[in-house]
């Protein structure tokens, strides 16, 4: 058993012994639940109930949960695809278009990537992160972010430029799991 699952089987001991405990784990898995989630639900007010109701729902069973040596995302990926089923069974959709309970590992590997790249982006420097959120998330232009930041068009190309070189610095030297994946 390496250091993390250890120490992810004492987090859930002390959590069950204790739920204001629980904290520690939603904490270090709600964001890949959160992605996970999101990818399936087809708007972000589903996907944000979809997630609230895993974490109370797994608060609740906390108790049932036994280790056996499978990381406890997996379990609460489970919950996330059964609270998806029950979503669209209330909104009528056929059951039969629903994604596989937990993802495989490709898909695993790339939510893994996806959460990197939204924690490097949040240690961007704060104008190197305004134009990398305004030009992808917010779909806008050079233009449109020079003149929201109120700076020229060739000073936003750089901080996007130099914003991207970083990023992709701080993926590569993140390990994926996958040979040969940053080649992709």
């Amino acid at each position: 058993m390496d250091a993390t699952t250890d120490d992810e089987r004492l987090l859930i001991e002390a959590a069950q012994a204790d739920p204001a405990r629980f904290m520690e784990l939603y904490d270090r898995k709600v964001d890949r639940v959160y992605a996970y989630v999101s990818r399936r639900a087809g708007s972000r007010v589903v996907a944000e109930d979809v997630t609230s109701a895993v974490f109370e729902q797994a608060l609740s069973n906390l108790g049932k949960f036994e280790w056996r040596g499978i990381p406890f995302v997996a379990w609460l990926f489970r919950i996330a695809a059964n609270a998806l089923a029950d979503h669209w069974k209330r909104e009528g959709r056929d059951s039969h278009e629903l994604p596989p309970e937990i993802p495989d590992d490709r898909e695993h590997l790339d939510l893994e990537r996806r959460l990197s790249l939204f924690q490097l982006v949040d240690r961007l420097p704060d104008a190197q992160r305004q134009v990398i959120q305004m030009r992808f998330v917010g779909g806008h232009s050079i233009r449109e972010v020079a003149a929201a930041l109120e700076r020229s068009e060739g000073a936003i190309k750089q901080l996007q430029l130099r914003a991207i070189d970083t990023l992709r610095k701080g993926l590569e030297e993140r390990p994926t799991g996958v040979p040969g994946d940053r080649d992709q």
